[in-house]
């Protein structure tokens, strides 16, 4: 007899464990796992720090390829940017190399943007470190750095140098580890989304980088976005997926665990600790065509949750 489905969320959000997605060949093996995306047929791309950086599922889970190796150890920000003609590229930050990258979905590499030529932001001691990248309606590049000197730098779709914002801190405009990245395209104008993480929210800006508002309640260290209609899911880092609704009010938080980011050792503990309906370091979600969702986590040699959408 079938053991019944692991359940989570709520009433309008309920989400069925899939137990066992995605299972690895022998010959390879996740490094951190970082980033999550699926292109316009459901593949699923997994973004880790191994040799084989990028890994291709299916939407059942069966392994279809891998490649990226340029990237082990540095695999960080995943963004999968659709144009206008329907053609879909990645668009990917490596935290090693201080490099921003575009590609298409089968790795051939077609921009590299590195720090950008600010000797008044950047020098041997303040260092660039971009980790998220994302990509407006009008082509421009919005690359964080997450893990530098908290700035946002924004280039044309071509990788030519437009503008800075940012910048540490906690006031209006100001952000302490910009960790993601996203445009917002919900309302009457896009803007630019920062999961401005050490201070605990959500930053709105427009696209020219001028503050906007801020998102501040029900976050708990926000990593990065993905917006699925008029839904907003962001991985927090301490241990749970938020969804907020199309005014940026709470509906659920899915695989909540309290205790995981308080144990010690985390993000990397004991096996027998982690449970396959709860999260302990999600640090990427993505949505399928199907509403169903898929969450990687910050542990050494990750772990990937599909969660299939019952109601």
């Amino acid at each position: 007899m079938m053991s019944e489905m692991l359940l989570v969320g709520n009433r309008t959000h309920l989400y069925g464990v899939a137990q066992g997605w995605g299972q690895l060949p022998n010959h390879i093996s996740y490094g951190y796992t970082h980033g999550v995306c699926v292109d316009a047929h459901d593949n699923v791309y997994v973004f880790n720090t191994s040799k084989d950086a990028v890994i291709v599922f299916d939407r059942d889970g069966h392994f279809l390829k891998s490649w990226g190796s340029q990237f082990e150890g540095g695999a960080h920000g995943f963004y999968l940017h659709r144009d206008d003609d329907g053609q879909e590229f990645f668009y990917m930050t490596d935290v090693e190399r201080g490099l921003m990258v575009k590609t298409t979905l089968d790795g051939e590499v077609l921009l590299e943007v590195g720090a950008p030529d600010r000797p008044d932001l950047y020098d041997a001691e303040r260092c660039y470190i971009p980790t998220d990248v994302c990509v407006a309606p009008n082509g421009d590049i919005y690359v964080a750095d997450g893990y530098g000197q908290s700035h946002v730098h924004q280039y044309d779709a071509e990788g030519s140098y437009i503008r800075t914002f940012g910048g540490k801190g906690s006031g209006p405009g100001r952000v302490t580890e910009p960790h993601g990245i996203s445009i917002n395209l919900r309302g009457a104008e896009p803007e630019v989304y920062v999961a401005d993480r050490r201070n605990h929210r959500i930053q709105a800006f427009t696209l020219d980088g001028e503050h906007k508002y801020f998102v501040d309640h029900d976050l708990d260290l926000p990593c990065s976005f993905y917006f699925y209609g008029d839904e907003i899911y962001i991985p927090d880092l301490n241990s749970r997926v938020t969804i907020l609704d199309n005014d940026n009010r709470l509906i659920t938080h899915i695989g909540e665990d309290q205790q995981a980011y308080k144990q010690d050792g985390w993000p990397n503990l004991a096996k027998s600790y982690y449970r396959p309906d709860k999260f302990s370091s999600p640090h990427g979600v993505c949505v399928d065509s199907r509403g169903d969702v898929y969450v990687v986590e910050w542990i050494s040699d990750g772990r990937v949750t599909k969660l299939i959408r019952q109601a």
